[in-house]
């Protein structure tokens, strides 16, 4: 079996690499940073690692890329929040528990937004989902809970969703088997009844088999 905390460790590293160069370098609020060429260069990581972890921190509103511009440092204060990532990610194993614990707590509170609000349950998404689930038998667990978390309409949460799923290992990746499907498909099918107590019981339950 492949070792997925390799490459998210990889990823950490990278993260913390460039804490450090924006500290040295006195990148201010507002500040370009420098290329994913030089990046890959000075950090001696490859450009697509690069990629992924700018990637990530702007999902994050830590960095903002302008089309033919280059990256830059957030000019808001939440450039600030770089220091509390980095220092959070610092202990891996012990953090895991809690990311765990936190992206729990950032779906359960979607799909009970999405039951509640009826424009949200009437979304084609959820007869999308069902199709893929119960004709070509291939979706993704992560894509089942990215769409909750969308519809949502919480762009806060979803961003430190984006975030709590890179660092909360491979338990959600991979495709929906025959033995959590019929709870996927219960807690997909709540959802458009606005049934929240049901919905959040599915849910639970799809849990505890991963």
């Amino acid at each position: 079996m492949m070792d997925m905390t390799q490459p998210k460790k990889r990823f950490i590293e990278i993260v913390q690499q460039l804490r450090v160069l924006i500290r040295e370098e006195k990148i201010e609020a507002g500040g370009k940073l420098p290329s994913e060429r030089v990046l890959s260069e000075r950090l001696q990581v490859g450009r697509s690692a690069v990629r992924e972890a700018l990637r990530s921190l702007e999902l994050l509103g830590l960095i903002e890329t302008k089309h033919g511009g280059g990256t830059f440092l957030s000019a808001s204060p939440q450039h600030k929040l770089i220091e509390v990532l980095a220092t959070f990610i610092m202990d891996d194993e012990r953090a895991l528990s809690d990311v765990e614990k936190t992206r729990s707590l950032h779906e359960r509170e979607a799909i009970r937004v999405v039951c509640q609000k009826e424009k949200l349950r009437n979304l084609p998404v959820w007869d999308s989902l069902f199709i893929q689930l119960e004709i070509t038998n291939n979706s993704l667990r992560n894509d089942v809970m990215r769409e909750i978390m969308i519809a949502s309409g919480n762009r806060l949460a979803l961003r430190i969703w984006f975030q709590l799923e890179a660092y909360s290992g491979n338990k959600f990746s991979g495709k929906v088997t025959q033995q959590e499907k019929t709870n996927v498909l219960t807690l997909l099918k709540a959802i458009q009844l606005g049934l929240q107590e049901d919905a959040l019981e599915a849910y639970e339950q799809w849990r505890q088999q991963l």
